[in-house]
Parts: C-alpha cells; sequence; structure tokens
C-alpha cells in the first residue's frame, strides 16, 4: 500500500489596510484556474479560498505541492492588493458583514441551515489518506477515531472570534458544532451499515447526497480516500506537512494492525467527545484521557506516545522529517499559543493578524 496523500486548506482573505476578511469578488479563482486545474475553488463566504492538492505519492510531493499553492494564491492576492491568511477564525471580523457566494448549492444550505450556514466563517484543513478497500477504510476509521482529539490539539489555530480571546485553542468547532451531522462520528460495525444509514437520510430527504455529512473523519463518498476532517488550518506549511503526515502514520499503521490480525482498542463517540471538548479548550497544555488506564495524562506525553506508536512505519513511508516537526510544536507551541503570545505582546488583534499573514507564506517561495 502507498497511502498516497490529499491535502485541503481553506484560506482567509484579508484587505491589508483594514485587516479585515474580504471579498475577493472571485478574482483570485479565476485567474488561479488559468493555469491551475481544478486546485482553487470558491467557498460559501467570498472571504474564502479552498485550494487542493493533486493525488501526492509522498509527504515530499505533499509539502511541494502545499508551498506552490499557498505561494500562488499569495501572489494573486497580492497582485489584487489582498492577502491571505492561514487560522480556523479570523481574530476580530464579524460574520454578519461578509458577501456570500451566489451558487444553487450554497442557496440550498443556507436556505436550510439559516444563520448556522451564515456564521459558519471558519477555516480547516481537510487530508486524504489513499485506501482502495471500502471495508478497510471503514475499519480504519472506526480506530482512528481515538486519535482525533491528539491530532486537534496539535492543529488548534483559532482562539479569538469576532474580536474576544474565546478562552479556547480552538474555537471553529464550537462555531462547526452548530451544524447538523458533524463531530466525532459513531462506530459502524460494516459497510452495509454504514450504507444503510447514508441511504436512510436520503431516502428521509435529510441529505441529497453523503458530502452532506460534515464528520471529523469520513470514507470519502465519491473518491477512495480515508478523508480527516477535524483539524484548524495550520499557521504554516511546515505544522501543515507534519500533522497530514501523523495521520499518514496513523492510518498505514492501523492497515498494518489489521493486516496482522490485530485490532486496535474501538471506543465509542461519547468518550471520544470528552477529550475533543480537552483539545478545543486546551490544546497541547491540557490534559487528555487515556481510556485504557482510566486516567488523565498531560496531552504532550499522549502524543509522544502516539509518535512512538507509529514509528515502524514512518521510515516505509519517507515522513521521518516531517513527523519530528511535531517536537517543534510542541516546543513552541501550536499556531493559537503563537497567536496568544502575539496579542499578549502587543496587546493588538491588528497584530495578531499580520503575523498570521506572515506566518502562512513563511518559507514558501
Amino acid at each position: 500500500m502507498q497511502f498516497t496523500l490529499g491535502i485541503e486548506e481553506e484560506y482567509q482573505v484579508i484587505s491589508p489596510e483594514t485587516r479585515e476578511l474580504t471579498s475577493h469578488e472571485q478574482k483570485i479563482v479565476e485567474v488561479a484556474n488559468r493555469h491551475m486545474e481544478d486546485q482553487v475553488k470558491a467557498e460559501m463566504h467570498q472571504a474564502v479560498v479552498e485550494v487542493g492538492t493533486n493525488v501526492c505519492k509522498d509527504i515530499y510531493e505533499a509539502r511541494d505541492q502545499v508551498r506552490y499553492l499557498r505561494n500562488t494564491i499569495n501572489s494573486i492576492a497580492s497582485d489584487l492588493d489582498l492577502r491571505i491568511g492561514a487560522a480556523g477564525t479570523h481574530p476580530f471580523s464579524a460574520w454578519q458583514k461578509q458577501l456570500l457566494t451566489p451558487h444553487p448549492r450554497y442557496n440550498e444550505i443556507i436556505n436550510e441551515l439559516q444563520d448556522t450556514a451564515r456564521s459558519n466563517l471558519i477555516f480547516g484543513l481537510h487530508v486524504h489518506v489513499g485506501i482502495e478497500d471500502r471495508a478497510m477504510a471503514l475499519h480504519v476509521a472506526n480506530s482512528i477515531r481515538y486519535f482525533l482529539p491528539h491530532l486537534y490539539a496539535l492543529s488548534t489555530n483559532s482562539p479569538f472570534w469576532e474580536g474576544r480571546n474565546t478562552g479556547f485553542k480552538s474555537f471553529r468547532t464550537k462555531i462547526f458544532d452548530k451544524f447538523p451531522r458533524t463531530g466525532i462520528p459513531d462506530f459502524f460495525d460494516s459497510v452495509a451499515e454504514y450504507d444503510d444509514y447514508i441511504n436512510l437520510l436520503i431516502k428521509t430527504r435529510c441529505i441529497d447526497n453523503a458530502k452532506k455529512i460534515w464528520w471529523d473523519i469520513r470514507v470519502h463518498p465519491f473518491y477512495p480516500t480515508l478523508e480527516i476532517r477535524i483539524c484548524d488550518i495550520p499557521l504554516n506549511v511546515d505544522d501543515t506537512i507534519a500533522i497530514a503526515a501523523l495521520i499518514q502514520a496513523l492510518v498505514a499503521k492501523l492497515y498494518k494492525l489489521r493486516e496482522s490480525n490485530l485490532n486496535f482498542m474501538i471506543y465509542r463517540r461519547h468518550l471520544i467527545n470528552e477529550n475533543k471538548w480537552r483539545a478545543s479548550r486546551y490544546g497541547i497544555d491540557g490534559k487528555l484521557i487515556d481510556f485504557g488506564k482510566e486516567q488523565e495524562i498531560n496531552t504532550r506525553v499522549l502524543i509522544s506516545e502516539m509518535i512512538d506508536f507509529v514509528d515502524d512505519v514512518v521510515d516505509d513511508l519517507g515522513s521521518r522529517d516531517a513527523i519530528n516537526h511535531i517536537h517543534k510544536i510542541l516546543e513552541q507551541g501550536t499556531g493559537a499559543d503563537r497567536q496568544l503570545k502575539v496579542f499578549e505582546e502587543s496587546g493588538s488583534l491588528e497584530k495578531v493578524v499580520d503575523f498570521i499573514i506572515e506566518q502562512t507564506v513563511d518559507g514558501v517561495e
């Protein structure tokens, strides 16, 4: 198994004068699509640009593509006298002032979800790992759910919302939780059970297709991938690549265990949700629950144990250097910690925005 990678990032579009989110009137998408086929897309809010890598054979190719995408989108935005930023929420822009993208799909979502959709001004990282066998993908999804709060803690990068320090290291998921069919998914015994669930929702007009299931992890409805969606978009390329490499390694390790007729312990959603809440509130500075030991353990310790857990697959994946960057995140703090430090030193949310803009393109040229 090669465990190919695909990485999607959602960028903020920012006015360099006001530091507020602003509409780019889809001009960034128009320019980008002239030489980047289907890699740059509009989103529901006009202050958002979504980018996606092509299918990458390894983490090195993924790094090159993420750097290229950030550099290219930043260059296009700069030519339009705009900037881009990588953070899970904007520090002070109000969602009520943001323009929405006219599109039948977005119109339908807004008509159904109303202010839940209009206020969903958030920015995430989605990582796809290739698995052809849907049954195996579902098995890995069931198992990897335990590690989602650990990954989330590492990615926390949204401490501010509408001009306030929320007290959370990631407020992004608190906003997204208002959507239906979000959060940690339940355990599914089989692909047939999963498909029955999807078909029931379609039959009863809850959804028209499986893409309207917005869980933190899902077996993708159209691609042969497992998609991990829980993470805030990280500040810089190194953080994104480190987290993507760790996700890939977890998938590979759980796959390897299954191939050897071994399984990782399966935990129920209500237990994993306890850890997700802690990760949102405290990031890497708190404690998560080790359910096997039935104890609270320092989050940094559990993340180090997670890195040890995947150690036997990282060299085959060629991702040791990328994953080693996780130790730097543990030492220097997540994007949220770094944003909060800038705010503590300057007292200025505008300075925080400047820091986000600077970090977004750090090392991409």
